[in-house]
């Protein structure tokens, strides 16, 4: 049974969904692997720039998946918002704490 990572909550109140699995848009596409390159990012509390690249629907920012987000794009991302006060990140994904 495939378990969902929480979803991440960062410091100054962002809040996304962080998945990688053999379902999810993902680099390995597989539910063991030890790291992942890239991983899903999803539903985003408000727009976050840059995730923009990999939106799927662009015109629903906070009600979309991102596909294949690099890894430091991820990370990019979570340091901006102040680090993670609670949830988790896939394998390989330094965890950077508020």
């Amino acid at each position: 049974m495939r378990v969902l990572n929480e979803k991440v909550e960062c410091a100054d109140g962002f809040t996304m969904s962080v998945q990688a699995n053999e379902t999810a848009y993902c680099d390995p596409r597989d539910n063991d692997a030890e790291s992942y390159t890239s991983a899903e990012v999803g539903f985003p509390s408000h727009k976050e720039e840059l995730l923009m690249d990999w939106a799927e629907d662009p015109a629903d920012p906070t009600g979309t998946v991102y596909a294949w987000v690099p890894r430091q794009t991820i990370l990019n991302v979570i340091a901006k918002h102040g680090g993670i006060v609670t949830g988790e990140l896939p394998a390989g994904f330094p965890v950077l704490r508020a």
